[in-house]
């Protein structure tokens, strides 16, 4: 499966937590994420990680170009928590985008961990079927 992920600042570092635990599961798919978060993984997991750019140079504007194109089938977005008054639209449309193209989408750890075990479990083998042409699925087939 085709899995992106975006930490925000405050939860770079437990993002690079959580893949540590589940690298044995992640390590079978296909990994993006946005540069610094990417970086962050990879060196904790030695994680093969497809960086992308930067979120404040458009790397959640890339992650959202794929799901529109479906070629993502599960999002990490461990967002920070601090309350603020601004609304980022660049967020609300990533999140807009997974709701419009049926995308998993994991905020924090604990939906993330469910995700993930479900993911390991076949229980999103359904993305197969909406997502053909995933390298995921093409090696599958093989």
């Amino acid at each position: 499966m085709e899995i992106a992920i975006i930490a925000h600042d405050t939860k770079k570092e437990l993002m690079a937590q959580f893949c540590i635990a589940y690298c044995g599961i992640l390590s079978k798919h296909n990994l993006c994420a946005t540069s610094i978060t990417a970086k962050y993984i990879s060196d904790a997991t030695g994680l093969n990680i497809e960086r992308l750019l930067t979120g404040e140079q458009g790397g959640e504007q890339q992650i959202a170009s794929r799901i529109a194109y479906n070629e993502i089938d599960v999002l990490l977005d461990f967002r920070d928590t601090r309350p603020s008054d601004f609304v980022d639209p660049v967020e609300h449309e990533l999140f807009r985008m997974c709701d419009l193209y049926n995308i998993p989408v994991a905020t924090n750890i604990a939906t993330a961990e469910v995700i993930i075990t479900a993911l390991d479990r076949g229980d999103l083998d359904w993305r197969e079927i909406y997502n053909p042409r995933s390298a995921y699925n093409q090696r599958r087939k093989k």
